[in-house]
């Protein structure tokens, strides 16, 4: 499952980083790795707001929700470990999507 993943982020990931990327600036940078607006794009992106899960950016869901799906996974969203996403970059990108307004290039549920 991760193997098509990563294959279908290879593919589709070029058309919507730009968008992700644009959805909103990191106001909470991570001291170490990368940025939350790139975790996003590469991480999660592809499913979130693209048909495959809800869209997350805009709606308010908390930090401690947001690391507690990103690391126990939920339903078809797989568990990411910290060697995936640092727990650095998991608490900024918790951070940005609580604290991002909706894209309105997203889609889905």
């Amino acid at each position: 499952m991760r193997i098509a993943m990563a294959l279908m982020l290879v593919c589709g990931v070029a058309g919507s980083t730009g968008a992700a990327l644009a959805a909103a600036k990191a106001s909470d940078p991570a001291p170490s790795g990368r940025p939350p607006e790139r975790v996003y794009a590469v991480t999660c992106g592809y499913c979130h707001g693209h048909n495959v899960g809800p869209i997350i950016l805009g709606r308010g869901i908390p930090a401690a929700t947001v690391q507690a799906m990103v690391r126990g996974g939920r339903g078809a969203m797989p568990a990411f470990r910290p060697t995936e996403i640092t727990n650095a970059e998991l608490a900024a990108l918790s951070r940005w999507i609580e604290k991002s307004k909706a894209n309105p290039k997203e889609h889905g549920k």
